[in-house]
């Protein structure tokens, strides 16, 4: 039986059996420099089960892709020196507690861009997210990220006041999120270096994991699914995630040991992929990829689900592959289906 996307995605998230595995693709844009045409066309032989919302972003309509200074809505400078990746923080909005008193989240903007996302979710079969607090990121976007780590380690007592500031605004904006009709939300933190926790896991539980039971108390109050993605090595976290309530996380499985991440979670949450992008999609071959992907549909998934074929192309990754990444979670492109 063909299923739509809405319902693969669904029933790869409770377990309840799929016709293939769903698929999700992250494309930056320097992914497409000097090959738009060649790899849109691939992408088009193996379409996205998860679709557009009709969100639009007024806090994203920045030059975050181009090459230059500039300052987001927070009040933090960025620099970005390479076209079509993303630059770093640079004059943070606080780089002195003495700023806190005078500076004020973007509140300007809640509830705006909402306009047209319960008419462009009814308009497809595919599945939608919507969010995307990222509390401890916006933290050192607006700190730095040297200040941040300063201000766990000593225990400042600003910290609490700032976390609040920012958790405060992500909650405002999750309650326009979750009163539309896309399927799921979404969250973001990246919370691993190549081998361990950026934090002490108990620094991570007394100051993050109630901001993100909020998160996902609010969701599954109406009604909603909740996906996350996390950077680097993360084992820690899993269990905590699972309590929480968390249906998919993204994160990188090839930091980590992949066996054993199945062994102890498969079945109880969904994995949202991903390949590894640090080495084999940039510098593997396409048997690499084809024994990567094997290696993530034995360990994590089976045919009830709990699997998402997802993978983030960059800039100079092969096309072969690419190819090999969609030949090997779904087969030639006749056999992908829609």
């Amino acid at each position: 039986m063909t299923m739509t996307s809405r319902e693969r995605v669904r029933r790869t998230l409770r377990f309840e059996g799929v016709d293939r595995p769903a698929r999700d693709v992250w494309l930056l844009p320097a992914a497409l420099f000097g090959r738009e045409a060649e790899l849109r066309a691939l992408l088009a032989q193996y379409p996205s089960d998860f679709g557009a919302t009709g969100f639009r972003d007024p806090i994203d309509e920045s030059p975050i892709y181009q090459p230059g200074e500039w300052v987001d809505v927070w009040g933090s400078g960025w620099l970005n020196i390479q076209a079509g990746m993303i630059g770093e923080v640079k004059y943070p909005a606080i780089a002195d507690w003495s700023q806190l008193a005078s500076w004020k989240p973007p509140v300007e903007y809640l509830g705006v861009g909402f306009e047209e996302v319960n008419r462009t979710v009814a308009s497809h079969d595919k599945f939608t997210i919507l969010g995307c607090p990222r509390p401890w990121e916006r933290y050192q976007f607006v700190r730095g990220s040297e200040n941040a780590y300063r201000d766990l380690a000593w225990g400042a007592a600003e910290t609490d006041v700032l976390l609040g500031i920012i958790h405060d605004y992500y909650m405002r904006h999750l309650e326009y999120i979750v009163k539309t009709d896309v399927d799921a939300v979404s969250f973001m933190d990246d919370w691993g270096s190549e081998r361990a926790l950026l934090i002490s896991p108990r620094m991570w539980v007394h100051y993050f994991k109630p901001l993100y039971k909020d998160y996902c108390d609010l969701a599954k109050a109406h009604g909603k699914f909740v996906f996350m993605h996390s950077d680097g090595y993360i084992m820690d976290l899993y269990p905590h995630l699972i309590e929480l309530g968390v249906d998919a996380i993204n994160s990188q499985l090839f930091t980590m040991p992949i066996e054993e991440i199945g062994q102890r979670y498969r079945g109880r949450i969904t994995f949202w992929g991903e390949l590894d992008r640090q080495h084999i999609l940039p510098f593997g071959t396409p048997e690499d990829v084809h024994a990567a992907v094997a290696r993530v549909r034995r360990a994590l998934g089976d045919v009830e689900g709990g699997v998402i074929g997802q993978a983030e192309f960059n800039k100079g990754y092969p096309m072969e592959n690419i190819r090999a990444f969609f030949e090997s979670w779904w087969g030639a492109p006749e056999e992908a289906g829609a």
